[in-house]
């Protein structure tokens, strides 16, 4: 069927591949190739068939028509037994890994090549070499939640090399690192492709595009709208091929002018799931009219934090006000009602009900209250009117507001969860990596919804891992660290780098935080 030899072939090739889920062409006739020791970056807004055309790859999904090559060689990817077994490996954004387990387990895990009774010391020299040779160095014996949001990445891409992974699928690689950890990660990939090993890069963030890859494919609804040589590109032209339009890279916010305080805590404690500190002595202010960005590596109390503020952690210690009245450890319910409104970490846990309509999530806030109820009864045609109003107001792609929220994009949940919060906000929104998963587009329009949101007088609580969101956003930024505010500090003249020491732990001056 092919006439060039396996030598001569891409190291991938798809060809024609479509895939479609109900109401949805997810993929429209792609074609895409990747050749040996490149990097191809793959760009789209949310719902564009990025993250399809990758599990297709994997094994994930079965497309519906099309074939995909590897090494010149059709091949019958079936499941992610058989793209590991082609040397196809990914690293997911949620990663896939055992908390209770070592790195060693978590590396060798389901490997079908393993013995029966495994020799863990060999395993654990070889992860101590890898690690070596790719600067990726990770304590072999640690448990898995013991280590950073960073040090998991390097188990996850470790897991990939010890299986032998040729083609490693990077999906938002950098949305939880800091700037120092995405520059260690760009080594490794370049050391990896001076090896002859490939990579596809899934990512956001458009000044990535330009350090990480070779080449760039832009997808818009399903196809292939543009390809380049990574090279002959610059993020505004990426940008503007992904959406069709010019986008903003800062947004535009007028002065700066705080009011009364509309949160407060005061020296509060709180622990994890685990029954460990997550929040030490936190102290905190923010005012109307402000957006106080929380900068900090996940796993360092921005989750506890958002958490306690809206009444679903309970607070050990301390105390916490909102509009001067004490909401230490009140309920959710009270929380809401005092016109708190939250845009979580975890969308598909807590944001979102994926077994209800777009309609009912986006009343979920409302339902109390006219115009979508009268008493107890719920208004149907009220519901969505509302809906369709909200979709079209922040973009929202699904096929109707009657469709169930599981079968919509990651993205266009989330804009479904934004949508709802800032429609029902009082005085303080509370919002977690509100554009993460997000592409360059709608982000822009989430950014200005924040500012728009902290002009009409309320209080914004921006938790961000993103230092140029942070940036461009906050009016404040406070560095958490460990459970600890290492530093707070006025967004203006703010020094990038001295912020992604603070969230390493490190000191500006290179001496390591004591908290």
């Amino acid at each position: 069927m092919m006439n060039e030899t396996a030598s001569e072939a891409s190291l991938v090739e798809m060809r024609g591949i479509c895939k479609s889920f109900p109401g949805v062409q997810a993929s429209d006739d792609i074609n895409l190739r990747l050749e040996r020791g490149e990097v191809l970056a793959l760009l789209g807004e949310n719902g564009a068939g990025k993250s399809t055309l990758m599990n297709i790859l994997c094994g994930l999904y079965r497309q519906d028509s099309g074939d995909v090559f590897v090494r010149g060689i059709k091949a019958d990817i079936r499941s992610p037994r058989d793209a590991a077994d082609l040397g196809i490996g990914m690293v997911h954004q949620n990663f896939m890994l055992v908390d209770t387990m070592t790195v060693a387990e978590n590396v060798v895990l389901g490997m079908p090549s393993l013995a029966f009774i495994p020799d863990m010391a060999a395993i654990r020299q070889s992860i101590l070499e890898l690690g070596e040779r790719y600067n990726m160095t990770v304590d072999p014996d640690a448990y898995i939640w013991q280590l950073s949001v960073g040090e998991q990445q390097r188990v996850e891409i470790l897991k990939q090399l010890y299986r032998k992974a040729e083609i490693l699928v990077l999906d938002e690689p950098t949305a939880v690192l800091t700037p120092q950890e995405s520059k260690e990660l760009n080594a490794v990939v370049k050391r990896m492709q001076a090896e002859g090993k490939s990579a596809v890069f899934i990512t956001h963030k458009m000044d990535e595009v330009i350090a990480f890859s070779d080449r760039v494919m832009v997808l818009r609804k399903g196809k292939v709208v543009a390809e380049k040589v990574t090279a002959d590109t610059d993020p505004k032209d990426l940008a503007r091929m992904m959406v069709g339009r010019e986008i903003l890279f800062r947004v535009e916010k007028a002065p700066f002018k705080p009011g009364a305080v509309v949160l407060e805590l005061k020296d509060v404690c709180a622990d994890d799931e685990r029954g460990l500190p997550a929040l030490r002595d936190l102290s905190l202010q923010l005012r109307t009219g402000e957006i106080l960005g929380i900068a900090g590596v996940a796993g360092n109390g921005q989750r506890e934090l958002s958490e306690v503020v809206t009444g679903l952690r309970p607070v050990k210690s301390g105390g916490i006000s909102i509009n001067c009245v004490d909401s230490t450890n009140k309920t959710p319910l009270q929380i809401i009602k005092s016109g708190v409104s939250h845009i979580p970490q975890d969308r598909i846990a807590v944001g979102a009900v994926g077994d209800m309509s777009v309609a009912n999530n986006l009343a979920m806030k409302d339902y109390r209250s006219a115009p979508i109820s009268k008493g107890i009864m719920l208004l149907p045609k009220r519901i969505l009117e509302f809906a369709r109003k909200m979709i079209g107001q922040f973009n929202i792609t699904t096929p109707s507001p009657e469709t169930r929220i599981k079968f919509l994009s990651g993205g266009n949940i989330q804009k479904t969860i934004l949508a709802r919060e800032i429609e029902s906000c009082g005085s303080l929104l509370i919002a977690v990596y509100p554009s993460r998963g997000l592409d360059i587009g709608a982000t822009e329009s989430v950014r200005k919804e924040l500012v728009a949101q902290r002009d009409t007088g309320k209080g914004v609580l921006l938790v961000s891992e993103d230092i140029d969101e942070l940036l461009s956003v906050a009016d404040t930024i406070a560095v958490l660290y460990d459970g600890r505010a290492v530093g707070v500090m006025p967004t203006e003249g703010a020094d990038p780098e001295e912020i992604g020491l603070l969230m390493a732990g490190v000191q500006p001056s290179g001496k390591e935080s004591n908290s």
